[in-house]
């Protein structure tokens, strides 16, 4: 199995500190607001490529921490009149509702709560002063930066340029432009905890380090999270831990991010998604979720109405199969067979191309269509178990194929109308190749006394 290590810039073999055992932590939400598509596309990467371990028999331990104190939580806390632990609260229920109850997501092994660790943060940091990388002032606690080794090599970013374009806020009595705070002193009105240097919070950066290696460990084998946190936050987690004597993480792993019709996603450009908006249109997760399959995890994804009206097809060349075999286990199928379930896992192996991996599930149902044409019925139920076991891993729901997609049924019913219209302009060509269309969807249309009707080719 080859990972592609952000902190090597290469694919590297996969080999595990301990033998069968897979040490992964993933960086979880700051609970502010409702979860987003891109939220569900950093969340969906990180758990299929926990399905695939847990497939290739690693049995896995995936923590995913959740940050419920930060500025982001205040200032909404303060926008609202409300406390900051009800906010906390109400939005990691509402995480935790779109991704397990939505989007069907396993819940991790571990979630430690920022709030949960401060006192290991406070030992954490009292051991980095001890070995003279942090330093307090004026209640404040920086990390001397100037203590890293080799500082940016996760983010390919060099100490001097990052130096040459800072300038230290108002109010930061920090030495150097680069210190990050670990701890920050208490302001009116904000939650606070008691420490050695008075009154304070912990920073942002100090909980990773701490959180993930008072589960996993001092060194551990995958640390993941989105591509926008390889810069400050991972690389200050890396400072800290080594700093603090630790080999941290092994392997880094980063999702691309996901923009709308070409641009960021954001609030003020009116083209904010939540995951809550999007099931109430589609309700129906796979429609997602093949959208991001359909890049590689470390690609960019583009959102469009237009796209998931394609996954509303793409599904359905699944579904129709499925609708039509029984699948049934066969321990030694045939060689041919044998070969389509292997693309799958070489696919996998191989940075958990989740693109070429859906191209031989389609291919999968190619041979089962053609093994159901010349009557191969036992064939094409093993092919079946396979296509939904594949599917499994993917976390792909697949319901009932006599279900049609509310995306599905739109397009059908816009095409028969087209065919219609064609009809009465006599223009028999575009009508018959409308019903091509159609049929090669597992669409039949009979035309009645009452008009086009239409039923699943069976």
């Amino acid at each position: 199995m080859q990972i592609y290590n952000t902190l090597t810039r290469e694919k590297e073999t996969f080999k595990p500190i301990r033998a069968g055992k897979v040490g992964m932590y993933v960086c979880g939400p700051t609970v502010y607001d409702e979860p987003h598509i891109g939220h569900a596309r950093s969340a969906y990467v990180f758990d299929v490529i926990r399905q695939y371990l847990k497939y290739r028999k690693f049995k896995v331990t995936f923590v995913r921490n959740v940050t419920d104190v930060d500025d982001k939580i205040i200032d909404k806390a303060k926008s609202t009149g409300r406390s900051v632990k009800e906010i906390s609260r109400q939005y990691l229920d509402a995480y935790h509702e779109a991704m397990e109850g939505l989007l069907g997501f396993e819940k991790p092994d571990k979630e430690p709560k920022a709030t949960a660790c401060i006192s290991k943060m406070i030992k954490f940091i009292e051991l980095l002063i001890k070995k003279e990388c942090a330093y307090e002032a004026g209640g404040d606690v920086y990390f001397n930066i100037k203590k890293a080794k080799n500082y940016g090599k996760l983010s390919n970013q060099n100490l001097e340029k990052l130096e040459s374009g800072a300038r230290i806020p108002s109010g930061e009595a920090k030495r150097d432009l680069m210190d990050f705070a670990l701890w920050k002193k208490a302001k009116v009105g904000e939650p606070s905890w008691p420490s050695p240097w008075g009154e304070g919070r912990p920073g942002w950066h100090i909980e990773c380090s701490v959180m993930s290696s008072d589960i996993l460990g001092n060194e551990f084998d995958i640390h993941a999270g989105g591509l926008d946190l390889i810069f400050p936050h991972h690389e200050n987690e890396i400072a800290q831990s080594e700093g603090a004597g630790r080999k941290f993480a092994r392997t880094w792993i980063h999702n691309g991010l996901l923009t709308i019709k070409g641009e960021k996603m954001a609030k003020s450009l009116g083209n904010f998604v939540t995951i809550k908006d999007f099931m109430a249109k589609y309700k129906d997760a796979d429609l997602l979720k093949l959208l991001f399959l359909s890049s590689h995890y470390r690609h960019p994804v583009d959102y469009a109405e237009e796209k998931i009206d394609e996954m509303a097809r793409v599904k359905e060349r699944i579904t129709i199969f499925l609708g039509k075999t029984n699948p049934k286990s066969e321990t030694n199928p045939k060689s041919e067979i044998r070969k389509l379930k292997d693309a799958f896992t070489t696919a996998m192996d191989d940075d958990f191309n989740t693109p070429e991996a859906l191209g031989s599930i389609f291919e999968l149902v190619t041979a089962g269509n053609t093994c159901l044409l010349q009557h191969d019925v036992k064939q094409a139920g093993v092919i079946a178990s396979l296509v939904k076991e594949f599917c499994g891993i993917l976390g792909l729901d697949l319901k009932k194929p006599d279900k049609i997609e509310p995306v599905f049924k739109k397009r059908i019913d816009k095409l028969i109308k087209e065919r219609e219209e064609a009809r009465r302009d006599k223009d028999f060509k575009k009508a018959d190749s409308i019903r091509d269309e159609l049929i090669s969807e597992g669409i039949i249309v009979e035309d009645t006394k009452k008009g086009p009707a239409w039923r699943r080719k069976l």
